[in-house]
């Protein structure tokens, strides 16, 4: 059986904002604080940027160039283990991108490289949703009231019941699900819901229409562009491939870059929030219109 994400809506969603939660935020938020951003480089303002978890944090080298991916364990803590598992343990180097759509994703870690394989990890439980507590910090699109609402959580593109809906649940935690923007990175699967294994898909452009049928597990914080320019193909004549796959945390001093992203939550982003304007043929905009900025520091 072949793990892939579907192009279009083939299904009706079996999962709805209201149930189906998965996934629960820890208590306390992951987000390191301004304070621990005081020795940000350039000036940056702590209360603008952040640099990210080097444990939770991906750096793949292509053919094609370098991609650095941030995981989201809070949204996806079964999923972003997996990762970070094959990750450590060299499963992903040499492997291809066999199935890279334009302006849909492009979709690799299939050591058979045909979208048939995995690994020897048994499958994983869906993670489609999860609910967030008040840490950390939601930001919601501008305008947005009432029902549920676009925005971003650590970088992260979600919808969301309002911050005003806690009452409505013992615990205070919202239900919320990622959604698949450009950039954002998320799992393949067979027909079966808990059939992830190994294999994932960095997209490439927005398609909502994925949205609570496959696990969100990060963002691409670099290297978009990278992914944008993969061959193309279905399958792919002679890949790009993946030469070798790292968590951050793993790579030798002399060579880990230190990646700085914006905050979400941050006076910055918000104001560029407020003046998105919509795009030509579209009568609103969307989170998925805009990504935080990100600087990558060379080791000294």
């Amino acid at each position: 059986m072949t793990w892939r994400p579907a192009l279009a809506a083939t299904a009706a969603l079996t999962s709805t904002l209201l149930g189906g939660m998965v996934a629960s935020l820890p208590a306390a938020s992951q987000a390191q604080s301004p304070a621990a951003e005081a020795g940000l480089p350039g000036g940056l303002s702590p209360a603008d940027w952040r640099e990210v978890d080097p444990a939770s944090t991906v750096v793949f080298d292509t053919t094609k160039g370098r991609v650095i991916v941030e995981l989201a364990p809070w949204m996806a803590p079964g999923h972003a283990q997996r990762i970070t598992e094959l990750t450590r343990e060299g499963f992903y180097n040499g492997l291809a991108f066999h199935r890279v759509i334009e302006g849909f994703m492009a979709q690799g870690g299939d050591p058979l490289g045909d979208g048939s394989g995995g690994s020897t990890k048994p499958d994983i439980e869906p993670e489609f949703t999860f609910r967030r507590g008040a840490s950390p910090a939601f930001t919601p699109m501008p305008g947005a009231s009432g029902g549920q609402q676009q925005g971003f959580i650590q970088g992260m593109p979600v919808t969301t019941a309002p911050d005003a809906n806690r009452i409505i649940f013992a615990d205070g935690r919202l239900p919320a699900y990622g959604n698949h923007c450009p950039g954002v990175t998320s799992m393949a699967r067979a027909e079966a819901v808990n059939s992830a294994n190994s294999q994932f898909f960095l997209m490439r452009d927005t398609n909502l229409r994925l949205d609570q049928r496959y696990t969100v597990w990060g963002r691409i914080v670099v290297g978009l562009d990278v992914v944008r320019a993969l061959k193309v193909g279905e399958p792919v004549v002679d890949p790009d491939r993946m030469i070798r796959v790292r968590m951050l945390a793993d790579m030798q001093p002399f060579e880990r870059p230190r990646v700085l992203v914006q905050r979400t939550e941050g006076p910055a982003f918000r104001a560029r929030l407020a003046a998105l304007r919509p795009a030509p043929g579209s009568t609103a905009v969307t989170n998925c219109d805009i990504q935080p900025e990100a600087q990558v520091i060379a080791p000294q």
